[in-house]
């Protein structure tokens, strides 16, 4: 049950930033007994590959504090970011016999393609409403949360687990608080 925590929390950082948690766990597996990645999932610990994901890391860590560029990055990362939290379900999921690896990489992409479809819908209202001074700041907390979320997950899974809950419940909270507000002043 733990490793489905865990995994449940992995998916949902890279919903935030598809690169820091793959290379956060890579980085752990290679160099900490906290993590043992299987095959085919070992080969985020070779060296090439974390080489990679930090270069990849650092292009997405700058186009994300760019006000437009920002939302550009957001719709390439459409696909990526559920991509990535697919392969993290399931690199974390795998120590458990009963999870079928298809249904692995299914609760992966969903859990980071909902936490990214949040993050996608309201970056461009930071945007307009801060004419683009908040994106910075709110991508500093993304990266801050998505690495935190990413070690959380690890350690604590459980922690991790109702962490992504309430990001999640807050975030519906100023959602639909926006969307009554809207309806009452028309």
């Amino acid at each position: 049950m733990i490793d489905v925590l865990s995994a449940f929390g992995l998916s949902a950082a890279t919903g935030l930033n598809a690169w820091l948690p793959l290379l956060i766990v890579g980085l752990l597996a290679r160099y900490t007994d906290l993590i043992t990645l299987r095959a085919p999932w070992r080969a985020l610990e070779n060296a090439w590959v974390l080489a990679v994901l930090a270069v990849l890391l650092i292009i997405e860590m700058t186009v994300d504090k760019i006000p437009v560029v920002d939302t550009v990055n957001d719709v390439i990362q459409t696909v990526i970011r559920p991509a990535a939290g697919a392969v993290l379900f399931a690199a974390s999921a795998n120590v458990i016999s009963d999870v079928s690896p298809v249904l692995a990489l299914i609760c992966g992409l969903l859990v980071a393609g909902g936490v990214h479809a949040a993050k996608a819908t309201a970056r461009p209202v930071i945007t307009a409403t801060t004419a683009g001074i908040g994106n910075p700041v709110v991508s500093v907390v993304e990266d801050v949360v998505s690495g935190a979320t990413t070690i959380v997950a690890i350690v604590l899974p459980a922690v991790a687990a109702a962490a992504v809950l309430g990001l999640l419940a807050l975030f519906g909270w100023w959602y639909f608080r926006r969307r009554r507000r809207r309806a009452a002043r028309f």
